[in-house]
């Protein structure tokens, strides 16, 4: 009888941590469509990353304002998005990137951007998942998120303080990553 009263206490438990963790997890959804993301749809790599585990928690890319990775994500950045995007996010066959004004409003926020790149958009924007894995997405956004131009009051992916703080880009390239930078941040790999 104890041993009964133990298992249904411990699963009731179980059942209570799993459900908070899955209210804690942000859900995704298309850009367009409103439809939700399957992540499955994209290859594995990436997704065991602390980054991308503190991304789907939050909604906040852990990347934004992390000098060490700037050149990471500009490589990236350069290499699935600036055909399209411009080398500085200014906007070509699609839009800027690097100002205030925004095709989605969504995308003003990590999330919100993070939707659009995983999930595309309208006119030729596809999904970016077999391009760049979901941690590389993250980099590559952070690299948007320092070519910011814009209104800093309109920089929502950012907390209020840290809009106060934020300067323009300067067109100074971005800063190698230092010895003791994370190692997805490291180029060449």
């Amino acid at each position: 009888m104890l041993h009964t009263r133990l298992l249904t206490a411990a699963a009731f438990v179980a059942l209570c941590l799993g459900a908070t963790a899955a209210k804690a997890d942000i859900t995704l959804n298309n850009t367009v469509t409103g439809e939700p993301l399957n992540l499955d749809d994209a290859p594995p790599e990436g997704k065991d990353s602390e980054a991308f585990k503190q991304f789907m928690q939050s909604g906040k890319n852990p990347y934004v304002g992390k000098q060490d990775c700037f050149a990471k994500g500009e490589e990236l950045f350069n290499g699935a998005c600036s055909g399209c995007h411009g080398h500085l996010a200014e906007g070509k066959i699609g839009p800027g990137l690097n100002d205030d004004y925004w095709t989605y409003p969504g995308n003003a926020t990590d999330k919100g951007m993070f939707e659009t790149v995983f999930g595309g958009a309208s006119g030729q924007m596809g999904p970016m998942y077999n391009s760049v894995n979901v941690q590389e997405m993250l980099l590559a956004m952070a690299w948007i998120r320092h070519l910011y131009v814009g209104d800093p009051d309109k920089a929502e992916w950012l907390e209020a303080d840290a809009r106060k703080s934020l300067k323009k880009y300067d067109n100074k390239p971005a800063p190698k990553p230092g010895p003791d930078a994370p190692q997805e941040c490291k180029m060449g790999g």
